[in-house]
């Protein structure tokens, strides 16, 4: 057992609206965890991959007492990585034990982190807690120009198979047309999946309206891109530049 006195580095916690994802445009407690063993060369949180980028260490309780301090219904856990953090798992079952609030809660996970366990424990809180709270995680399979495609996990695809939810969604950056081929071949060799897929461009590296007109060449030829949804960093257009607290 962790003891409760244990505490997660915690780069930054702040509220602002989910930039991406299932939920963008709507407000979110985030909580961003500092540390990440991925290198992604677009990577727009550098300076949180370093374990002691943090100015604090906090408990799970102090996180959620300030998560339901919070004015929103989301949680966005993010980093970093957070299925780095040993103590994700507690948090995340206090998150969602509490009965007079029900929270939508996001885990964005780099794809390189197994993330079964907690599949299968979202399963069984989800059974317990009668479905008051969700839980999703939106995970962010790399490309080649992230550098980091060959650390991608398969098996945490058919972890979304397994212990599916419609709050789940896979992310595909793309920074060049290699990028979009990739995407499409990974989505047809994977099939049909139980969650939204989001093909994003790596912001200044590839036009969007590239993404769009990508889809729209090759969805008759590929039913599972036909499924997917173009995404755009909100943040990244309302705060440009701006790396800290959004």
């Amino acid at each position: 057992m962790v003891s409760s006195e244990q505490r997660m580095p915690i780069a930054e916690r702040f509220v602002s609206i989910n930039g991406e994802g299932l939920r963008a445009g709507q407000l979110s407690a985030f909580i961003r965890f500092a540390g990440c063993s991925l290198a992604c060369s677009y990577c727009d949180t550098a300076w949180a991959r370093d374990p002691f980028a943090g100015s604090e260490q906090l408990s799970v309780e102090e996180l959620v007492d300030w998560a339901f301090s919070r004015p929103v219904r989301n949680i966005t856990l993010t980093g970093g990585e957070p299925l780095e953090q040993p103590l994700l798992p507690q948090l995340v079952e206090r998150l969602v034990a509490c009965p007079e609030r029900a929270l939508a809660i996001e885990i964005e996970t780099n794809g390189a982190c197994d993330i079964s366990a907690l599949a299968a424990l979202r399963q069984q809180l989800h059974d317990r807690v009668d479905g008051q709270s969700s839980v999703g995680f939106t995970l962010d399979w790399k490309m080649p120009s992230s550098g980091m495609a060959d650390a991608m996990l398969p098996s945490n695809i058919e972890a979304l198979r397994r212990w599916p939810s419609a709050a789940d969604s896979l992310k595909l950056v793309c920074g060049t047309e290699e990028d979009l081929l990739f995407a499409m071949d990974l989505l047809d060799e994977a099939g049909p999946l139980p969650c939204a897929v989001l093909l994003s461009p790596v912001a200044g590296a590839l036009d969007p309206a590239a993404i769009a007109a990508f889809m729209a060449e090759h969805a008759a030829h590929s039913e599972t891109l036909r499924g997917a949804r173009l995404q755009l960093q909100l943040h990244k257009i309302l705060w440009p530049g701006q790396e800290k607290g959004v």
